[in-house]
């Protein structure tokens, strides 16, 4: 059933290519950093908005294979940015031009698509990507004690040597 809706979905549209990323793929395959370089980042979508509002908006770019706007995980609300994904990479720069443009209200905040870099990830970003980051105390073990003088008591007065 599912093989029928695809050589269907062919049919009708010759140009379009259905393909599925696998690491032995062919080498004319699209990768994602073509997807990447065909896509933009929209941001200061409203919440109430549907993807066929967004492609509503957008259609006079070019055109649109898909249209994916990202929501909680948890909540199932959607975080407010979407991403578009053209046939072509001219469609890129026309979409620029709604940079600022008005859609349901709230002022859109257009750009390139950025790809991901290996080892920039989330822990990189929170100061973990290289030796212990901070917080961590004496060679990387008791995460709450860091050692050495913290200050506090009077002024003058540097604490007690305790040795145990």
């Amino acid at each position: 059933e599912e093989a029928e809706k695809l050589k269907e979905l062919q049919t009708d549209h010759p140009n379009l290519e259905l393909s599925t990323s696998t690491p032995g793929a062919p080498a004319g395959a699209p990768t994602a950093a073509d997807a990447d370089a065909r896509s933009v980042y929209v941001g200061n979508v409203d919440y109430a908005s549907t993807p066929e509002e967004l492609q509503a908006h957008f259609q006079d770019c070019g055109t649109i294979c898909r249209v994916t706007i990202l929501c909680n995980k948890y909540t199932g609300q959607p975080k407010g940015f979407a991403y578009l994904e053209f046939a072509d990479e001219d469609a890129v720069k026309n979409a620029m031009i709604l940079n600022e443009s008005l859609f349901r209200g709230r002022q859109l905040k257009v750009s390139e698509k950025r790809s991901n870099v290996p080892g920039m990830g989330p822990a990189f970003a929170r100061g973990g990507g290289r030796g212990r980051g901070r917080g961590m105390g004496m060679r990387g073990g008791m995460p709450g004690f860091r050692g050495g003088y913290r200050g506090g008591g009077p002024p003058g007065y540097r604490g007690r040597w305790a040795p145990y």
